[in-house]
Order: structure tokens, then C-alpha cells, then sequence
């Protein structure tokens, strides 16, 4: 068994309503027992489209998973189109309607067990996975060795369900290769001239080495990925060919095995025992939100400030109101000033500070939107940047300035 594909069933996906976050998920618990998905679908909750797309996943896959569909009504068009494809009929699974009643009881909702009674009927030829974290069952089906699992689509039921059952029973019965990934993160180095600058490395790379460029913010993530039956030798091939890349790239690599650039931050500072805090105004909360995601982040965050008013940037962080009236309050003073107070605030070795225009409309000073100034502030030395980019919307800006600041960051304390 070496591809999977994915198909999400849902117009609430297709609408753009719900993210789907189930299929990254279960990618990702793919892909740590040898298993690559090769394709993912989005379709709509109709029995031909269902059909349809199976047929299409079958011929390109070895295993299929969907997700959504799976309702308490006699309109479920997903077990209707999973019989029919299957060539089955659906019938009531006495097991699974215990479980169902069980699952009731606990919750003192027996008033309801009737009206959910349609979640126990299933294809009469499937394998059910209880759900223990709601009423709709998974379903395995087979078809000439291959497999097919049905999952509800709630996030909280799909990932039990996943980790506790399908992925223990793919290992048990299946000789699975192992999968090891590294990710080698490179800053201030555009990807085409980073794909230039390593292109012999990449070229004489060992056949079961691949390699992906994953651009992020002005990072460029190196995913590197191994594929065999023995993981230690594995480790050892990757960690191999990441020393070749530090005489040619060295000086731009922040890290070599964290993924998300909050996790390298929050290594560093806690290698370094150092403390951080934020005072933020266009970002709203998002660096602290970041830095806060990483468990034992108490070690190092002691605090943050969104300070949106003009004058709680004044009353709290003591800017001062010359400064504001002189550059206005989206500068470089002001970024430099808030920066200052804060680290005084919160009594920590860094500070950062955000302070622009996310949009839609104007400052209130009457910078454009798309303007930030940022400060960096370790010890007693500051830098501060400005960043203008009008043709991202407010989320997204928010996002961008967030990663680019502790990306700034982790390269001051790499590089200095």
C-alpha cells in the first residue's frame, strides 16, 4: 500500500463556509506510517458524484478515506452512494445501535436514541469503527485489496478515529515503508536564487530522497523527505545530506528540524533563557497568539499588550504624544518608543512591537493600508523595519507581518 487518495464530501466545503482540516490531518498521519496521498477531492453531497469520484480515487489509489456525508437521516446520499458503488445494501448494525445507545445513556439523550437510530444502519458488507466522540460510525469497505474508510466529517471525531483505529489497523496489516522528513528552514534567500545556489546538492541526491521547496512568508522551508524500511538509517541518510548543505547555505539555515517558525523561536529562547513580550497594535494579538502556541511557552513569554488606541500606547507604553504629533502614530519613533516601554512593562530581554494600517480603511493618521513599522528590541539594541503591502487583505497582513517579525527575530539570534 503505497498512495492514498482523500475525498471531502460537503457543499459547506465547496461554499467556502468550512476549512477543511481534516484532510491536512489525516495527510500528515499518512504520511508518518509510509503512506503518500496522491490526490484530494472536494465534491458535493450527490450519489453520482460520490460514485463518480470513487471510481476515479480507486484507479489512482490503493486506500481512500472520505470525509462528510454521514447524517442521522434516511436521505444520506453517502451510504447510499457507498452500497451502490460497493454493489451492497444497507442494513441495521445491531452492534453499532448498542454502541449508539450506550453513547445516549451516557449523555442522558435516550429521548433521542430513535431519532439517531438511521446512524446504525450501514452497508451490510463493512467493517465499523466506533466512533466514540459521536454517533455516525466508520466504515471500511474492500475492493479487490484495496480499502475504503468512511469518517464523519467533525474534526474531533475524525482525528480519534484516525490516530486510535485506522492508522492500527493499516500498520497491522499492511508492510508499510517508513517515511522520515526533515525540514531545513532558510531565510533571506529568494527561492529561485536558494534553488540555484543548491542545484548540484539537489541533483546528486540518493534515489529515495526528495526534496520540496515550501515558500512561507520570506522563508523557504527545504522539506526533505526519505523513504525506506529502516528508519534509523534513514535518520542518518537525511542528517547526512543536511551537513552538505551548511558550506553552501550555513549562514542562512535557522533550523534543521522545527517546522513552524514559533517552534525555532521558542527553542532558541529557551536555550538561551531569555524572555520575551509583545506590544501590539495593527497585529492585534497574532505574535502573542503565535509565541503562546508552543508548549512551555511560560518559560519565556511573560506578557502582551494590544494597545489599539493612540492614547493607551501613550498612558501604558509611555510613548510620547510629541512623538505621536510629530511622526504620527504609524512610524518608526512610535514602533521604536512602544517597543522600549514594553520591555520595561514586562521586564524581559525582548520586546516587540507592531503599529500600521491592516485595512480596509486608512489610518487614522492617513497612512495607506498595507503600512507597518515593526521593532525588534533585545537587550539594549533595536532595529526596526517597515513593510508595505497594500495588495494583501486584513487577515492575511496580519498573518505575514506576525511570521515575518519572529522570523526577523530567530534570525538576530542566529546571525546576530
Amino acid at each position: 500500500m503505497e498512495n492514498a487518495v482523500l475525498i471531502t464530501i460537503g457543499d459547506e466545503i465547496l461554499s467556502g463556509n468550512t476549512v477543511d482540516t481534516n484532510s491536512n490531518f489525516i495527510a500528515t498521519e499518512l504520511k508518518n506510517i509510509g503512506i503518500r496521498v496522491s490526490q484530494i477531492f472536494t465534491i458535493s453531497d450527490e450519489i453520482e458524484t460520490i460514485k463518480n469520484t470513487l471510481q476515479s480515487a480507486f484507479e489512482m489509489g490503493d486506500l481512500v478515506i472520505t470525509t462528510g456525508g454521514l447524517g442521522p437521516t434516511r436521505d444520506d446520499k453517502t451510504k447510499k452512494a457507498l452500497a451502490e458503488f460497493f454493489n451492497d445494501e444497507i442494513t441495521l448494525d445491531e452492534v453499532t445501535f448498542e454502541h449508539l445507545r450506550g453513547y445516549m445513556e451516557r449523555r442522558g439523550r435516550l429521548d433521542i436514541l430513535e431519532r439517531n437510530r438511521e446512524q446504525a444502519f450501514v452497508p451490510a458488507k463493512s467493517t465499523v469503527f466506533q466512533n466514540q466522540y459521536g454517533t455516525a460510525p466508520c466504515m471500511m469497505m474492500k475492493l479487490d485489496g484495496k480499502l475504503s474508510f468512511s469518517l464523519p466529517g467533525v474534526p474531533y471525531e475524525v482525528k480519534p478515529l484516525v490516530k486510535d483505529q485506522i492508522i492500527p489497523y493499516l500498520k497491522e496489516h499492511f508492510n508499510l515503508n517508513y517515511i522520515v522528513t526533515r525540514i531545513i528552514s532558510v531565510v533571506g534567500i529568494p527561492e529561485s536564487i536558494l534553488a540555484d545556489m543548491i542545484e548540484n546538492w539537489e541533483l546528486t541526491l540518493p534515489e529515495n530522497l526528495t526534496l520540496s521547496y515550501l515558500p512561507i512568508g520570506t522563508r523557504v522551508k527545504l522539506r526533505l523527505t526519505a523513504t525506506g524500511d529502516n528508519e534509523r538509517v534513514l535518520q542518518q541518510q537525511l542528517e547526512e545530506e543536511i551537513e552538505k548543505l551548511f558550506p553552501l547555505i550555513g549562514d542562512s539555515i535557522v533550523a534543521t528540524t522545527e517546522d513552524k517558525i514559533e517552534k525555532i523561536l521558542g527553542e532558541l529562547l529557551s536555550e538561551r533563557k531569555m524572555t520575551i513580550s509583545t506590544a501590539e497594535s495593527c497585529t492585534g494579538g497574532e505574535l502573542a497568539r503565535l509565541i503562546t502556541s508552543n508548549s512551555g511557552s511560560s518559560q519565556y513569554f511573560m506578557g502582551g499588550i494590544v494597545p489599539y488606541a493612540t492614547e493607551k500606547k501613550i498612558e501604558i507604553l509611555k510613548v510620547s504624544k510629541n512623538t505621536v504629533d510629530q511622526y504620527t502614530v504609524v512610524s518608526e519613533q512610535v514602533a521604536q518608543e512602544m517597543a522600549k516601554g514594553c520591555q520595561q512593562l514586562f521586564d524581559t530581554d525582548i520586546s516587540l512591537s507592531t503599529t500600521g494600517v491592516a485595512g480596509p480603511g486608512k489610518g487614522e493618521d492617513g497612512k495607506e493600508v498595507g503600512t507597518v513599522f515593526y521593532t525588534i528590541r533585545v537587550k539594549d539594541q533595536e532595529r526596526t523595519f517597515k513593510l508595505y503591502m497594500p495588495h494583501l487583505e486584513r487577515a492575511d497582513f496580519i498573518y505575514f507581518v506576525s511570521q515575518k517579525m519572529i522570523q526577523d527575530l530567530v534570525r538576530i539570534l542566529v546571525n546576530g
